[in-house]
């Protein structure tokens, strides 16, 4: 089968298919963010802002107008990343979870000069491209988003660099990459411009060697930085955990000693209120412990990219990074990890409490009930007793009337003794009421029922 017949078999047959929604975007991700090739002389000032998700609408909104107003090709509609070519400069965007990159890329030494004045990272020409970002990111800045939080200065410089020049007496994290096409040099400090300084010596890389190698500097940069951001976290959550980690074992011991519904209750609320507010710390560094993880997964693995060879007499990044950045990591991992122990603890002890509680309520209204059982028998006998007395006033008053009435018919002429009929009718009377009562009871006892 011939290129053209495969050509027409492909179009007759994937119309033929419903494709998800996703596909497109899953197959673009793969291919997202390539490396641009980069030869030496080449100087790139990378930027990161904080945004959230409407920050970073806007600052895609912005480089749209920013393309549109230099007639250069902008972002497609919802796109993450975008490259841009103007005056000779190129500018790459990216937009990701929580933060957004600009990323400069001057041929060259970007308009410094040479010797030591070439490093500086605010040179001419990078004024004149830049102009206008501090003005747009202000306002973000000013609504609590849009901060800066990396800024980078790296030069891939062909052969040796003058390094004392740049970056001075200061310790040097350096190691030899690419199997020797390239050493990496940087002092992970700020400079006085606020840029963390990187220089790339080629030795012979080829410029996708070159580009691929910029990029994940970069990004070990971005990312280091990134992980450091649960550091803070995790210090202003230790005071609160030390005093609960405190006050637990003083609250376990007098709930061991306590007794009474009334002890336990108060001990219960206090270990409420303290889950309470150990849950609310950890749901809200939930988010940026995970983060801290997932960011310090990515150093390490854009380390091993790069392939380090120790340079003698230096550390290499690997090196210095598993010195200061994991102490920082496990800061947070093992803060995260006294969060779920003492969530566990309080809630055990709560259960336990609670339990207690239960079982004190348990008896308070079994208390209660055979106090109203006894109410009740009592409440029953007193009725008994109105119900007994009430037939017998009853009878007692008709009993009066029919003596009265059987008197009269004696004086009226009528042979009949009222006494003895009286007394023949007293307990016909008596039973009559009785049962009247009673179906009276009855009635009102299935009615409530």
């Amino acid at each position: 089968m011939n290129d053209d017949a495969a050509h027409v078999c492909d179009e007759a047959l994937m119309p033929q298919f419903r494709q998800h929604p996703l596909r497109g975007r899953l197959l673009g991700e793969m291919h997202a963010r390539p490396f641009a090739p980069l030869s030496a002389p080449h100087r790139v000032i990378h930027l990161a802002f904080m945004t959230d998700e409407e920050a970073a609408v806007r600052a895609r909104a912005r480089l749209v107008a920013w393309c549109e107003a230099r007639g250069i090709p902008a972002p497609a509609e919802s796109a993450r990343h975008h490259r841009a070519q103007c005056s000779g400069v190129a500018l790459r965007f990216e937009s990701h979870s929580e933060f957004t990159t600009y990323t400069w890329e001057f041929p060259g030494n970007g308009g410094g000069g040479s010797g030591p004045d070439a490093h500086e990272p605010a040179p001419d020409k990078l004024a004149r491209v830049m102009e206008g970002l501090q003005d747009l990111q202000a306002e973000d800045a000013a609504s609590g988003s849009g901060l800066l939080m990396v800024a980078i200065d790296l030069n891939l410089h062909g052969g040796a660099a003058d390094l004392k020049s740049i970056f001075g007496e200061a310790n040097l994290a350096m190691a030899d990459v690419e199997g020797g096409a390239a050493r990496i040099v940087t002092d992970f400090r700020a400079d006085a411009h606020g840029f963390v300084r990187i220089v790339v010596e080629d030795h012979g890389l080829t410029p996708g060697q070159g580009g691929a190698l910029v990029q994940r500097l970069l990004e070990i940069e971005t990312y280091r930085t990134m992980t450091l951001l649960g550091l803070p976290e995790a210090q202003g959550l230790a005071p609160t955990l030390r005093r609960i980690e405190t006050t637990l074992p003083g609250l376990l011991e007098e709930m061991r000693r306590s007794t009474g519904f009334n002890d336990n209750r108060r001990l219960l609320d206090t270990l409420t209120a303290l889950a309470a507010e150990l849950e609310s710390d950890a749901a809200g560094s939930l988010y940026r412990f995970g983060a801290t993880r997932a960011y310090g997964d990515l150093v390490r693995l854009r380390l091993e990219a790069i392939a380090e060879k120790p340079v003698p007499g230096h550390d290499s990044w690997s090196s210095f990074l598993d010195r200061r950045l994991q102490p920082a990591i496990r800061t947070c991992l093992s803060t995260e990890e006294r969060q779920a122990n003492l969530s566990r603890k309080l809630s055990r002890a709560a259960q336990l409490l609670r339990a207690r509680v239960d079982v004190e309520l348990e008896s308070q209204n079994s208390n209660l009930l055979k106090t109203m059982n006894a109410r009740a028998r009592t409440q029953l006998r007193l009725q008994q007793t109105v119900e007994g007395l009430s037939v017998a006033a009853i009878t007692y008053y008709i009993s009066g009337l029919l003596h009265r009435g059987l008197t009269g018919a004696s004086d009226a002429g009528y042979a009949v003794d009222p006494t003895i009929v009286t007394a023949a009718a007293i307990p016909v009377i008596l039973i009559a009421i009785a049962l009247l009562v009673r179906r009276i009871r009855r009635a009102h006892d299935d009615g409530a029922g």
